[in-house]
């Protein structure tokens, strides 16, 4: 089969199952590098060399759903005060794009925007440190429409270690399985990016709801503390969770973990944090790539990702989440989020059914959203709220 025909395919088999796409960061490009200033950013029309994400390239990738993260630092201030700006963000978006973006809460939200050929969106919040240890605070965000929580981001919380820190309480505290029960209880999704092994088989000991990966690949291939490995990857059949491949290039690329382990280095050298997307930070990033050139990630890499996941979790715990608009650099071919129907032209060379590739853009993630929902109407009719508190729990 040609290239072409494989896209033709591909593109053919996204307006049926479009892609549900786990993780894109574009409230926090929108506030740093405009203010959340909508006019200046408009994405209406294409952001080319400013964001990976707009409608007309959203609408040439095939992407039906968005979970937009709203995400902070864990080192900002106040948290809890800038996730709901980031909230607020992704309101202004619904409200100002409303012919291509609808709200959605449920998995029925989602088909029902698919029926309408607009893109359902959702909210995930990216670290634990938004709720600053508060499970009020944790349903304050979940009424405000979040329909999952990564458990922590690059730091480790008082309650959960992270993949990228130092192991503190080796897991998940009393608290941090408190945390995740009262998720259960709520339907929101407990999102294992970004945290430690230890922390992704406590959470898997202690969930009876399903659990996402909403941006990580496969550590047997690419060894990258970032990525989940196959004993995790194993336990998603009897958990009936989804793992959502990211196009991260320093997660994917063994040459670009080593790469980029240098250029943190170069950034931390000038003053920036290694995370820093602004202009200034970008320069710094392209003297660095002009003196050591960057190795590139390809689409067949992200490919090779999803091959042996599959293999060790099989298709029905798949999905997709790029964390566009999250990362400097993006593979060869998948650039911005225009990209997915390459991912799913190369899958289809490798041999990938149009069954298998509905199951990994639209069908998977839906059923997950929805399967937690059915976990909580029955924990909701069983438990009260819970009142729990850190001191109480871990002393």
């Amino acid at each position: 089969m040609s290239a072409v025909t494989n896209l033709d395919e591909a593109r053919a088999l996204l307006r049926e199952f479009p892609v549900v796409d786990g993780h894109n960061d574009l409230p926090w490009a929108l506030r740093e590098k405009g203010g959340y200033d909508l006019d200046r950013l408009d994405i209406a029309g294409h952001q080319h060399g400013h964001l990976h994400t707009d409608i007309p390239r959203l609408r040439a990738g095939g992407v039906g759903a968005q979970y937009w993260s709203v995400y902070v630092p864990a080192e900002q201030p106040d948290p809890v005060a800038a996730t709901l700006e980031q909230i607020d963000c992704v309101r202004q978006l619904l409200d100002r794009y409303q012919a291509d973006l609808a709200p959605a809460l449920t998995a029925a939200d989602m088909e029902a925007a698919r029926g309408e050929g607009r893109i359902a969106s959702l909210m995930g919040a990216e670290g634990g440190h938004s709720i600053a240890n508060s499970l009020g605070t944790l349903r304050g965000l979940y009424a405000l429409g979040v329909r999952y929580m990564t458990l922590t981001h690059n730091s480790n919380v008082d309650w959960a270690d992270s993949a990228t820190d130092t192991p503190k309480a080796n897991g998940l505290t009393a608290f941090g399985r408190e945390v995740v029960r009262e998720m259960n209880r709520l339907g929101m999704l407990v999102d294992l990016s970004h945290v430690a092994p230890s922390t992704m088989r406590d959470a898997l000991d202690t969930s009876t709801a399903p659990v996402v990966f909403s941006h990580s690949s496969a550590r047997a291939v690419c060894d990258h503390p970032r990525n989940i490995p196959d004993d995790v990857l194993e336990r998603l059949p009897a958990n009936g969770g989804v793992a959502m491949v990211t196009f991260v290039p320093k997660f994917v690329l063994q040459a670009a973990v080593d790469w980029t382990a240098q250029a943190d280095e170069n950034m931390r050298a000038h003053g920036l944090h290694h995370l820093d997307t602004t202009a200034e930070a970008m320069k710094v990033h392209r003297a660095f790539e002009e003196r050591t050139p960057r190795p590139i990630a390809t689409v067949p890499v992200i490919a090779d990702h999803l091959d042996h996941m599959r293999e060790v979790a099989g298709i029905d715990h798949l999905g997709i989440g790029g964390d566009y608009d999250g990362t400097a650099f993006t593979p060869d071919g998948l650039s911005d989020v225009s990209g997915y129907p390459n991912l799913l032209a190369e899958l289809l060379d490798r041999g990938w059914s149009k069954a298998d590739l509905a199951k990994l853009t639209w069908q998977n993630s839906v059923r997950v959203l929805g399967a937690a929902e059915d976990v909580a109407r029955d924990l909701r009719s069983k438990q009260a709220p819970s009142n729990a508190t850190i001191e109480s729990l871990d002393g």
